[in-house]
């Protein structure tokens, strides 16, 4: 068992049957940022990346040096209160599954930006059924992850830690500075309910 939360219905690559995909230049780290951009002009409602059993981003993207034994990798939103994902799990390496992805939203939006008209969203295709009542797909995702690991501190850091650390992360993550309105707001958050003594 991988720990990947694979969306249901999704079908799976089998192991054997992944192949290398080596059309693709970018790092790890640089696409994950550009993931990151291309959802913050979506302007979605929340969004929330997905890898098995490895250390990610704030907002479940992998981390630069991310190997996870399960490559696969799952890109979740909210959107107007509908559901969507993608995924990809057809190479051995999380960087292209990620890429993939990437270029899979990159492409879609901008299919929104041409003058054609259709009869739904050019995200229908990633349009998730409705559930059995239980709750966003990306809520339950995006407050899984305890506000001292956000803020990468200990759970019971005292307040000025907590601020530093917060400080710091803020920082990084604010949207003037190339980060993602929803990582930072996640980071505030977390900052909040440290010193409120929710850790």
């Amino acid at each position: 068992m991988s720990g990947l939360d694979w969306p249901a219905g999704f079908e799976r690559t089998a192991a054997a049957e992944r192949e290398r995909n080596r059309s693709f230049e970018a790092t790890l780290g640089a696409t994950t940022k550009a993931l990151a951009t291309e959802m913050d002009r979506m302007d979605v409602d929340a969004w929330r990346g997905e890898i098995a059993n490895a250390h990610t981003k704030s907002n479940g993207l992998p981390l630069h040096n991310a190997n996870p034994d399960d490559p696969g990798f799952v890109l979740r939103w909210t959107d107007d209160e509908e559901q969507f994902a993608v995924a990809c799990d057809a190479s051995p390496k999380i960087r292209d599954n990620v890429r993939t992805v990437y270029k899979w939203v990159r492409e879609t939006r901008m299919r929104g930006t041409r003058p054609v008209k259709t009869g739904d969203t050019e995200f229908a295709a990633a349009r998730l059924p409705p559930g059995d009542g239980e709750g966003a797909v990306v809520a339950a995702s995006a407050t899984s992850q305890p506000p001292h690991d956000v803020l990468g501190v200990a759970p019971d850091a005292p307040a000025d830690v907590v601020e530093a650390a917060a400080r710091a992360r803020k920082a990084d993550t604010h949207p003037d500075n190339g980060g993602s309105t929803a990582e930072f707001q996640r980071v505030v958050e977390a900052e909040k309910a440290m010193l409120e003594g929710d850790r």
